[in-house]
């Protein structure tokens, strides 16, 4: 029933769909379901290639034993902060699929929303496998992944030898520029084909407008990243009518 959970029946349905090439719009206007609720199933669930209705189904039980369990803990230990623990899980699944759909690894992705939502900013590699219910060696993967993507930061906890693993302020900084000269070094090797191929035939063409549109990006993206980098040491709660920082120009 529309905005209950899916069942079985409807997974299958799904999985049917995707591989009849439907878009998540028309699966879901044929179960009387909202595109985000399809979106979301499928990436959560190994994505359009690797979607499997009885998997799928399977994990959503495992999901709601956890949640049960989770909630059992949060009424002995309630949020510092009065939020509800339920509302947290559902956000970080949103969060997470997002990341998921963004290209991150299932694992990498929620590991990332984990540490995003965790108040003190960092967690051991203990505390994630307990949080996320998964193995320490699971953690320490998606760990050395997002490490190698600049996406996590390794700290050491003070007068302790344990490891911590967060964001600090300047980590969407720093992705934002490494984006930005990965599509600089696409835009260069773009130029450098025209003169192999003939300045003015169809390919040399077609590269040529590439690298000058994708020069552009990038210098657009290290500009804004530089122009907006205070938003990420701003408090929101200080700054008027909840502008923490510049905004894009929509001129």
């Amino acid at each position: 029933m529309p905005g209950g959970r899916l069942t079985q029946q409807e997974r299958q349905q799904i999985a049917t769909g995707l591989a009849d090439g439907l878009a998540y719009a028309e699966i879901g206007r044929r179960l009387d379901r909202p595109t985000s609720t399809i979106t979301r199933e499928v990436m959560r669930n190994g994505g359009p290639a690797g979607y499997r209705p009885e998997l799928a189904q399977r994990a959503t039980e495992q999901r709601a034993h956890r949640r049960r369990r989770s909630a059992r803990q949060a009424k002995a230990a309630p949020d510092a902060y009065g939020r509800d623990p339920e509302a947290v899980r559902e956000y970080e699944e949103t969060l997470t699929t997002v990341f998921i759909a963004s290209g991150t690894p299932r694992m990498m992705a929620r590991v990332m929303a984990c540490l995003t939502l965790s108040d003190s900013g960092s967690l051991t590699a203990a505390e994630l496998a307990e949080r996320l219910e998964v193995s320490p060696a699971s953690v320490s993967k998606a760990i050395a992944f997002l490490e190698s993507q600049d996406l996590v930061r390794r700290f050491r906890e003070e007068g302790g030898r344990r490891e911590r693993y967060g964001f600090d302020e300047d980590i969407w900084y720093q992705s934002m520029v490494a984006s930005a000269r990965s599509t600089a070094q696409v835009a260069e090797t773009s130029r450098q084909g025209v003169a192999v191929l003939g300045r003015g035939t169809p390919a040399a063409v077609r590269l040529e407008n590439a690298a000058r549109f994708l020069d552009f990006v990038a210098e657009t993206m290290l500009r804004a990243s530089e122009q907006a980098r205070e938003v990420l040491h701003a408090n929101p709660a200080t700054a008027p009518d909840g502008a923490a920082g510049p905004r894009p120009d929509r001129g």
